[in-house]
């Protein structure tokens, strides 16, 4: 344990503070951020980076989930109904990754372009969410409850395939769908579902990846260093600051990202 903290990078420290703060700003941007810093400036292996993320992102969220728990902000049967989805789906993307080989240009190739499209959907949401609902509430206003439920279990599914492969999209693509399958939902109970959901769904994945051998321990530890406390002070000052600006700018470093992805 004491050599895990002997290796403290202060670059990945930093990086850590600068994705937690704007996690606790906009409630965005952890996995769609980390992953790419980690593989584009620090040269990361793209399996490694997206299993290391994932139990980054495990680790953090738990704390967010104590914080929604205790302010009874989380609906568990709509927790319940997209882990139905996600954890075999999580599971069965993790021996894809296994049987095609965790290191093979194949599954470098598919982690990377799987990212590109992830963020390409967070980045368009980012921008898009509010004209997307008002469309939304046009054309279909509420469905039918055993459509919700179904179409829950399969955001879920979809999820749980995204994550586990790029370890991006279970932010803005999970709270997106479920603002549109409960419009009259509070969105402190949408977040704080979406945020709990995240918990096992990004351990399970993480823990496959760590099976697969593609977790840098000391990277996590430098990483959890910085976000954790970084997390709770932005979150704090969240009530206070509004996020429009860094939203827009999240959109646009996403968007070219996205671009940079495409081209590996």
């Amino acid at each position: 344990m004491t050599d895990l903290f002997s290796h403290i990078d202060p670059l990945y420290v930093l990086s850590g503070v600068l994705v937690g703060a704007l996690v606790g700003f906009t409630g965005v941007g952890g996995g769609s951020l980390m992953t790419p810093l980690l593989i584009l400036v620090f040269g990361i292996h793209p399996a490694s980076a997206v299993g290391t993320d994932l139990l980054y992102a495990a680790a953090t969220k738990t704390a967010g989930t104590a914080v929604h728990g205790w302010n009874k902000t989380i609906d568990w049967k709509i927790v319940g109904k997209l882990a139905l989805g996600s954890v075999p789906m999580t599971v069965l993307t993790v021996l894809a990754l296994y049987y095609m080989g965790v290191d093979s240009k194949a599954t470098q190739s598919v982690i990377t372009k799987t990212l590109g499209v992830a963020l390409l959907a967070t980045a368009v949401l980012l921008f898009a969410r509010k004209p997307l609902m008002a469309w939304y509430d046009r054309k279909i206003g509420e469905p039918d409850p055993r459509l919700v439920t179904r179409l829950t279990v399969l955001t879920g599914a979809v999820l749980g395939v995204l994550v586990t492969i790029s370890s991006v999209g279970a932010g803005a693509i999970g709270v997106t769908a479920l603002v549109m399958l409960y419009p009259k939902m509070p969105a402190q109970r949408i977040v704080g579902s979406d945020i709990a959901h995240a918990v096992p769904l990004t351990l399970l994945a993480g823990l496959g990846h760590s099976i697969l051998g593609t977790i840098d321990l000391h990277l996590l530890v430098s990483l959890l260093c910085g976000s954790l406390p970084a997390i709770v002070i932005a979150s704090i000052a969240s009530a206070r600051t509004s996020d429009t600006v860094v939203r827009v700018a999240l959109g646009l470093v996403l968007l070219a990202v996205c671009a940079r992805f495409w081209f590996l």
